[in-house]
């Protein structure tokens, strides 16, 4: 008990520690853009500094992973979800997972190493893996506007009003991702801050292609002075496509989504229906040290072929 007691103390000092070292390095960072931006404007340095982020976002415009998400920390993965949560109300919500999770595993009676490993997963792993998914979420809500969004705006620009106002009016016409981001660069370039630089920094917010591509064209557009009605209609064409060819392969690849699931599903309902009907054949995998480890064994291999059947159907566009 007392050695329990000890391991416990040692991962939570940990998990204390590592807070802590997060805490300060984002302070850090946070001072640090603060100096930059001083420093640029009293150097003048912004077309400059203009110049490498758009050959920086031509360069890196593959920056993101398989499921759209942006590398990068935890702050920029909270802004992509769509919250303006600071980092210590995270941790703070990462603190009571974690502790959630380890009570769950200390009711059961479950080992001390696994109790350990899930309650560091609870801290480090959910909140982020739920972050990704909301990220997710609210990236496809984004796309499923952002095509008609960019034809409003091309109506508008033909019409002869500037950039700004008819970003203006997606953001007040349309709802949900659309509307968010829109303001969001609308409000950026009305505090003093460029149309390159504010679609940039939405870029980052919505780190997907159809997105950067929104932002180097307005940087491309504010610098040689560009059609950008016409840069807008080909990339609404392409998102459509892009769009279209997503739904495409979704669908033809349905059979074998549904196929992985009732395969990954089989075992536990064959387990819990024999469970109903023999309790004794099953209680040796529940009551015996082997059983354990058949178990421990059978979970991870199933976890493994899950993940591998996932990633032969999941494709990227």
């Amino acid at each position: 008990m007392l050695i329990s007691l000890v391991l416990l103390g040692a991962v939570f000092a940990g998990l204390a520690f590592f807070v802590v070292r997060q805490l300060a390095e984002a302070q850090r960072q946070k001072k640090l853009e603060k100096i930059t931006g001083v420093v640029e404007r009293k150097e003048g340095t912004e077309k400059t500094a203009q110049k490498a982020s758009v050959s920086k976002k031509l360069k890196d415009s593959g920056g993101t992973g398989p499921d759209g998400i942006q590398k990068g920390s935890i702050r920029d993965l909270i802004r992509q979800a769509g919250f303006d949560t600071p980092m210590r109300r995270y941790w703070i919500y990462s603190g009571i997972t974690s502790f959630v999770v380890m009570m769950i595993f200390v009711i059961w009676g479950a080992p001390l190493l696994a109790t350990i490993l899930f309650t560091v997963t609870g801290f480090l792993g959910l909140p982020k893996l739920w972050l990704k998914f909301k990220a997710k979420r609210r990236q496809k809500a984004f796309l499923e506007e952002f095509a008609d969004a960019l034809d409003a705006m091309v109506r508008l620009l033909k019409a002869g009003m500037p950039v700004t106002e008819a970003i203006a009016m997606a953001g007040r016409e349309f709802q949900g991702p659309v509307a968010v981001e829109m303001n969001y660069i609308y409000d950026q370039q009305r505090i003093g801050v460029s149309l390159a630089a504010a679609s940039e920094n939405a870029a980052l917010r919505m780190p997907i292609t159809e997105m950067q591509m929104f932002a180097t064209a307005v940087a491309i557009q504010s610098e040689t002075g560009a059609s950008l009605s016409e840069v807008l209609t080909n990339l609404s064409g392409v998102i459509r496509a892009r769009f279209k060819l997503k739904r495409k392969i979704v669908a033809l690849s349905s059979e074998a989504r549904t196929s992985a699931m009732i395969i990954g599903a089989l075992p536990i309902m064959v387990a819990t229906i024999l469970k109903i009907v023999n309790p004794e054949y099953m209680s040796l995998l529940f009551e015996d040290r082997t059983g354990h480890i058949l178990l421990w064994g059978c979970g991870i291999w199933m976890s493994l072929g899950v993940l591998v059947m996932r990633q032969m159907i999941n494709f990227r566009i």
